[in-house]
């Protein structure tokens, strides 16, 4: 592993290449940053398929894929003189110290919960009108759930045992069943959202991330169809071609491999 002043030179030599890069590449020279915004948001989900997939070279690729957009912006900011990486650095270092008075300062704690707690007090103390403003607007839906529950537990609105919580998507999942019945389409979306929902907060309880189970589903579901589809051109068959009794038999093939 690289000692403290490697990594220093190494960040030092990626400042210069992003400086070069900046001046001399038609292609850099052209960006900005709502050019590289959605490019952003795609290496981000890169290195969260990484991170699934726990491939750690894979990991180290798109931590640098990350971080140089990160660079960009900090340069593209300098050009126009309104901050610069060293700004975007010491204001990182500025809100760490100060939501973390329980190491640079006399706070005591006692659990992860009360960590969590004053981190979003101190959010509320800095002028912040609400918790949730930290919640970005354009996360997934799943995502954003996730946040808007971890949040509002943060500061106590929250459920005190698990099996409430498990009740509550039961309730859900009745209403769910009378709108149904009742053929309702607005309202079977409404309710369907809730169940999702409260799903979603139950997962907080078992914690578990539950983008990360998701995914983890849909991995397994495109390993076992891809299994299903190899089976079919080994047949010489086409999918449509198949039964759904056939389909089954090399589906449960797929499940025990």
């Amino acid at each position: 592993m690289t000692n403290r002043t490697e990594q220093l030179e190494a960040f030092d030599r990626l400042l210069t290449i992003m400086d070069e890069l900046r001046d001399q590449c038609p292609w850099d020279q052209k960006q900005t940053m709502d050019t590289l915004r959605h490019l952003t948001i795609e290496e981000t989900y890169e290195l969260g398929d990484a991170i699934l997939d726990k491939n750690l070279p894979e990991v180290k690729n798109e931590l640098g894929d990350l971080l140089l957009h990160i660079v960009f912006y900090a340069k593209i900011g300098s050009e126009t003189n309104d901050f610069d990486i060293a700004d975007v650095i010491n204001n990182i270092c500025k809100k760490l110290i100060h939501r973390h008075p329980h190491i640079y300062s006399d706070v005591k704690v006692k659990d992860e919960a009360e960590v969590k707690q004053n981190w979003e007090n101190l959010k509320l103390k800095e002028g912040k009108s609400s918790v949730l403003e930290g919640v970005p607007k354009s996360l997934p839906a799943l995502v954003k759930a996730s946040r808007i529950q971890e949040k509002v537990a943060g500061v106590g609105f929250d459920w005190e045992h698990s099996n409430q919580v498990w009740e509550k998507v039961e309730e859900e999942i009745e209403e769910l069943k009378i709108e149904i019945d009742n053929k309702n389409q607005d309202a079977i979306e409404d309710e369907f959202g809730d169940v999702l929902f409260s799903l979603i907060n139950y997962a907080r309880f078992l914690d578990i991330n539950p983008e990360n189970a998701l995914e983890r589903t849909n991995k397994k579901f495109i390993k076992r169809f891809q299994y299903l589809e190899a089976k079919a051109k080994s047949l010489q068959k086409s999918l449509s071609e198949m039964t759904l009794a056939e389909m089954d038999v090399y589906w449960d093939q797929a499940k025990k491999q």
